[in-house]
């Protein structure tokens, strides 16, 4: 971990919250780099899990569900959004900036722009969700960042939710990364966006499908570093009150499928101990 005194994208203030969610548990992988750029914040994290995955359903409930999340993690004195979903972010994003317009909100969206620096051959592939996929917030970004390059969309229906069981190497998920990764590998891209939070938790098997030639982007750390930014702005001039200071570096979790299985995976992916609550 960075050292927190050399380091200026580590935020040192104490008793600022962070609410982030997620269709389900994927969204711990920006949960995972959030924590270790803001080490004393507090974290509050919804998992959607009794409604996932978000990429088979239509936009209209996926706005839905982000705008009451929303409301509750802002009744839980929430200072920042995180939208730890790429599907949420492309689907949702603009209502909820709309519905609150003073409020700072980090979305996620597939990292296409730096994929497409990193790649020799100008060959990118992109997995993803179909929702995400079918976005016109995601047509945008190819529009802008595609440049010259040839970009490969790979939908991945069923990978999330396979993901959200909790176990990371079965061989019915190995079969399922091989057949998105087997089109990939025929297109002859050499970079690989990872377009939905659930799939860095298995980048392994999605690194042995593909390869040692090709190259996996991951967008978690530049969606940690711009709440460190937001965060710090937000919290300018505030004087920090010592009666926040015992939430400081605190987690606070709720699952709207089984809390059990949430805290269970937080524990055997990040390492991390805290229990869920039933989202009401």
């Amino acid at each position: 971990m960075p050292d927190r005194l050399s380091d200026p994208s580590l935020s040192p203030i104490g008793g600022v919250r962070i609410g982030v969610f997620d269709s389900g548990v994927g969204g711990l992988s920006v949960l995972r780099a959030l924590r270790e750029r803001m080490p004393e914040a507090e974290l509050l994290y919804v998992a959607d899990s009794g409604y996932a995955p978000y990429g088979e359903k239509t936009d209209a409930f996926v706005v839905e569900r982000s705008l009451a999340i929303a409301r509750f993690l802002l009744e839980q004195g929430a200072d920042l959004l995180v939208v730890a979903c790429n599907t949420a972010t492309a689907a949702a994003v603009h209502a909820l900036r709309e519905a609150h317009p003073s409020l700072p909100i980090v979305g996620i969206e597939p990292g296409l722009k730096p994929a497409v620096a990193l790649s020799a051959r100008g060959r990118v592939g992109v997995m993803a969700t179909t929702g995400t996929l079918r976005s016109a917030r995601f047509r945008q970004l190819v529009e802008r960042h595609g440049g010259q390059a040839q970009v490969h969309l790979q939908p991945c229906p069923g990978l999330a939710a396979a993901i959200e069981t909790g176990d990371l190497d079965t061989p019915a998920l190995r079969e399922l990364v091989e057949t998105f990764c087997a089109p990939l590998r025929a297109a002859e891209v050499d970079t690989v966006v990872l377009g939905c939070t659930h799939y860095p938790f298995v980048a392994p098997l999605i690194a042995q499908a593909m390869g040692p030639a090709v190259t996996l982007v991951d967008t978690s750390e530049a969606v940690a570093r711009q709440t460190v930014r937001l965060a710090t702005a937000r919290l300018a001039g505030r004087t920090p009150s010592p009666h926040t200071s015992p939430l400081a570096g605190g987690m606070r979790l709720w699952s709207s499928g089984d809390p059990d299985r949430l805290s269970s995976t937080v524990h055997r992916w990040l390492g991390l101990e805290a229990q869920a609550s039933r989202l009401p």
